[in-house]
């Protein structure tokens, strides 16, 4: 559109009226620093400059301070609140960035009715009142706490919120309906919740309370019109070229993408598997020892079962057992003595301790470890040559049971045991498969 065009109808359609002598009932409001009689040598502050002149600000700073109203002051304020639905806290304020503290509080004991709070380390505004006896919040996402001068007037109409920042519009809400008529003992704090914390770092000035509609346009006049002006309608024509243009880029990066993942499409995508920090590409098969199961890659997802051991035909004079290192078991060698059969590893106590190796009974001459326990806890373990204490953890010491399976402790030893609905392999309690008559039916057609 033509500027000439742009200017003609703005003249012609647009009647802005500014209000610029907006009266005030000063019964509707209390000016805050004034009733707290704030001045140069309040302990805990200091007076400073402010945004403009006009009125005094104050630095808030020091820890030791105790910035609340006189008796006064709080039954004023309980008479201002009282039944009004309608109001407005507007503060100029300076906070050190990424500080946290609170602006104003009207509190009694340990209930908020109406608290302001800035936190610089979540970027936030926080409301904090009573309603219907119990306590809110709302938490209004802002970065106030960043060095600057901001204007700020947050307006409650009974259940509607409004927050304004630097004349700006940055929330509007619905809440519940703030309780404002204050119980006896309520008190007004500037720049802290109480005594101790919430303590507000920098700058506070035009701190009031206004108690009509629309109280914020005491702060920005300008905000009370009844159409918008010239400039504003140059700015609402300039803000929809600026959004046709991001239209056009953001359709240009559409349709780019579009036809990007029309190429993906044609392409191949191989899904892979990890496992212990290793990659494995599709179809690509390893061996899991802490299981013995050869494992297989398909499509993302892992499959394994467990791997198939040669039935063993030992000698009479050997017998199956498990190798470290090894999966299935393998013919050893067996030892006997006193007519008792050990296989490869077994232990037995006589005057000495012996071992099974290869077949022969080999002198064991390590000490046993001194025991926690009264002697007549002792017990020996199955073919062992030390005692251990009574509920010995057996299976910390082994057997290796399968996944299959799971290990018990016995009073002398422990064993595997296959779990519910699978059942040993080969007679191997350590390695267990599922139970056939567990399997589901097969559908076949009748």
């Amino acid at each position: 559109m033509p500027r000439g065009v742009i200017l003609v109808v703005c003249f012609c359609v647009c009647t802005a009226r500014t209000v610029v002598g907006f009266g005030m009932d000063p019964d509707l409001q209390l000016d805050i620093i004034t009733e707290l009689d704030l001045v140069n040598t309040t302990l805990g502050v200091t007076q400073v400059s402010g945004l403009h002149n006009t009125s005094k600000a104050f630095l808030f700073q020091d820890a030791e301070r105790e910035i609340h109203a006189a008796p006064h002051v709080s039954e004023k304020l309980i008479q201002l609140f009282r039944n009004k639905s309608e109001f407005t806290f507007l503060a100029t304020v300076q906070q050190k960035p990424s500080t946290s503290g609170v602006i104003l509080s009207i509190r009694e004991l340990e209930h908020s009715y109406f608290e302001l709070e800035s936190s610089g380390l979540r970027d936030e505004i926080r409301y904090h009142y009573m309603h219907s006896g119990r306590p809110r919040t709302e938490a209004l996402p802002y970065r106030l706490a960043d060095g600057q001068w901001h204007r700020v007037a947050l307006s409650v109409s009974a259940s509607h919120l409004l927050l304004h920042i630097d004349c700006n519009r940055i929330y509007e809400r619905v809440i519940d309906p703030p309780e404002t008529n204050l119980p006896p003992g309520s008190n007004l704090w500037l720049g802290q919740r109480n005594q101790k914390h919430g303590l507000f770092k920098g700058i506070i000035q035009d701190g009031k309370i206004i108690f009509m509609p629309n109280g914020y346009i005491t702060q920005c006049p300008n905000l009370n019109r009844t159409c918008p002006t010239c400039s504003d309608f140059l700015s609402l024509v300039q803000g929809i070229m600026d959004l046709q243009e991001l239209l056009a880029k953001m359709t240009a990066k559409l349709n780019y993408a579009e036809t990007r993942l029309s190429q993906l499409e044609n392409c191949h995508c191989e899904k892979t598997c990890q496992v212990s920090g290793l990659l494995y590409r599709d179809q690509d098969s390893w061996v899991d020892g802490d299981h013995c199961r050869n494992c297989t890659c398909k499509s993302g997802a892992v499959e394994c079962r467990r791997m198939s051991c040669p039935p063993l035909n030992c000698s009479p004079d050997s017998l199956p057992v498990h190798i470290a290192g090894q999966c299935c078991k393998v013919c050893r060698p067996k030892c006997i003595y006193g007519g008792k059969v050990l296989a490869e590893g077994q232990r037995i106590l006589s005057k000495s301790c012996q071992e099974c190796r290869g077949g022969v009974l080999v002198k064991i001459t390590e000490a046993c470890p001194l025991l926690n326990c009264s002697e007549k806890d002792h017990i020996l373990p199955e073919n062992q040559c030390c005692s251990v204490c009574r509920g010995h953890n057996f299976c910390a010491e082994g057997p290796k049971c399968g996944e299959n399976s799971e290990c018990k402790n016995w009073n002398t030893k422990a064993t595997c045991e296959c779990k519910n609905g699978y059942i040993s392999v080969q007679g191997d309690s350590a390695y267990c498969e599922v139970s056939t008559s567990d399997r589901s039916p097969s559908n076949d057609c009748l």
